[in-house]
């Protein structure tokens, strides 16, 4: 019995390994990918590059539903305009705006603001009631910011602009990942990863494209020295996609939490790779900032672990609670009182 729990517990760990691993591997990827893109390939139009992205995930998570490989859902259109339509909305507004910040800002540099995003998720949630206010959390809180503001302060190629959108960004999911919880949880809506897709890329795509016709249409279309490599677009949307399927694989085979903490190291890693690939430059400011940062993003998502835990522990001894009671209300004999009652004395 023993080894059959040790090999349980084992087999958990190396699956949990595989999704995190391909979670980072695909993140870096995509990250790393789309700078190159934008800033270096020269293709330096973001929403064009997220409208393709969309396009890309629209067209095979259509084929995978509409193909029947993957099973639909009951979507009604009020909780598609409710929920799915504000969803795709932000979903659009934060790739649009993170792919934008990489035009202006190093991957090392936005991966230090990206700290601010446990920050920008307590304010929302306070704001819409899924967070708790509490005043240890709202000091962490501060301590995650004022980490992120020395690193900023430390940065040699800091651009307005460029912190702008990525704090846009940031702001933009945040709002997103508090709409789900709010929009699509509370009225029952499970999405598998494909189905996710399947309903949000295509109307993030129609929302990317009022500020495309307004912002990239006309230069891109005017732009002589546009390339539109195949390989390169197609691996690049091909790598987009499956990370929008490792992250719903991610957080549906293990937690949120889990997510938050493997993007501690993915970011340590993105910072390393920045500088041996883009060169880019970390002064020893920007690290002692981010090691703040980083700490403080360490123990947030440690009291997240100890509230999970305080709470499945106290479901398990209501639980329990309830079973003994239920237990005591039985009678010794199987029968109820008034049975015993009208048992004849045979003595």
């Amino acid at each position: 019995m023993a080894d059959k729990n040790d090999k349980s517990v084992m087999s958990s760990i190396i699956l949990n390994t595989v999704y995190v691993s391909t979670w980072i591997a695909l993140s870096g990827t995509v990250i790393l990918y789309n700078k190159w893109i934008l800033a270096y390939y020269g293709f330096d139009y973001p929403i064009t590059l997220t409208m393709w992205h969309m396009l890309f995930s629209s067209v095979l998570a259509f084929a995978c539903v509409r193909g029947g490989y993957v099973p639909s859902i009951n979507m009604t259109m009020e909780s598609y305009c409710k929920a799915i339509l504000p969803i795709s909305a932000l979903f659009a507004g934060t790739l649009w705006l993170g792919n934008a910040a990489y035009l202006y800002l190093s991957v090392s540099f936005i991966q230090m603001l990206k700290a601010l995003m446990p920050v920008a998720v307590f304010m929302v949630g306070c704001g819409m009631g899924t967070e708790s206010f509490a005043m240890d959390t709202l000091v962490n809180m501060v301590f995650v910011t004022a980490g992120v503001a020395i690193a900023s302060y430390g940065e040699i190629n800091f651009v307005v602009i460029g912190v702008f959108l990525q704090l846009l960004s940031v702001a933009t999911e945040s709002t997103r990942l508090t709409l789900v919880q709010i929009l699509l949880q509370r009225r029952g809506l499970t999405l598998n990863p494909i189905t996710t897709m399947y309903y949000i890329a295509p109307a993030s795509l129609l929302f990317l494209s009022l500020p495309w016709g307004v912002i990239e249409a006309q230069r891109l279309f005017s732009d002589p020295t546009v390339r539109f490599d195949v390989l390169i677009f197609v691996s690049n949307a091909a790598a987009a996609f499956g990370l929008n399927m490792s992250v719903f694989l991610l957080i549906g085979k293990t937690s949120a939490l889990t997510m938050n903490v493997a993007g501690v190291v993915k970011d340590w890693l993105l910072i390393g790779l920045s500088v041996l690939l883009f060169h880019a430059e970390v002064t020893p400011l920007n690290l002692g900032g981010y090691l703040i940062a980083f700490f403080g993003v360490c123990y947030y998502n440690y009291k997240k672990l100890q509230g999970m835990k305080a709470k499945q522990a106290a479901a398990a001894a209501s639980a329990a609670a309830a079973k003994a009671e239920d237990i005591e209300d039985r009678p010794l004999l199987g029968g109820s009182g008034n049975d015993l009652k009208k048992t004849p004395n045979r003595q």
